[in-house]
């Protein structure tokens, strides 16, 4: 049986498995999965300075989103785990379905058509060459 209280066993648990990779996730983001994930497919696998390069021409609404978010990472990548930004590449970059706002919109005769708005959750991590 292991010794100590409970919480105390699991921080040491999560302690030993935790996370090394830099991530960034934006969440609740007012772009639909679809919508993120054409600009996502567009970066997966591909350097950081490349991937900024590919954001900044990108006429799409989410681009501007994901490349405020990729900063983010790149910004925790240099200040919390000490790496080189020249290093660095995307290694995972999905978006997951969030809460849809439901709204109604008047139509002819009385009717009423529902309008959904879809939201999602944005992440990336990024990992050294």
């Amino acid at each position: 049986m292991a010794k100590g209280h409970r919480s105390q066993i699991k921080r040491e648990r999560n302690e030993r498995t935790k996370e090394t990779r830099p991530t960034a996730k934006l969440s609740y983001a007012r772009v639909s999965v679809q919508k993120a994930c054409f600009v996502l497919d567009a970066i997966r696998g591909k350097d950081v300075q490349t991937a900024l390069g590919i954001l900044a021409y990108n006429p799409r609404y989410a681009s501007s989103l994901i490349e405020k978010l990729l900063k983010s990472a790149i910004a925790n990548a240099e200040n919390n785990n000490g790496m080189n930004p020249e290093n660095l590449y995307i290694e995972e970059c999905y978006a997951n379905k969030g809460p849809t706002m439901k709204r109604i919109r008047p139509r002819a005769q009385g009717r009423a058509y529902r309008i959904e708005k879809r939201t999602s959750h944005i992440t990336i991590v990024l990992n050294e060459k």
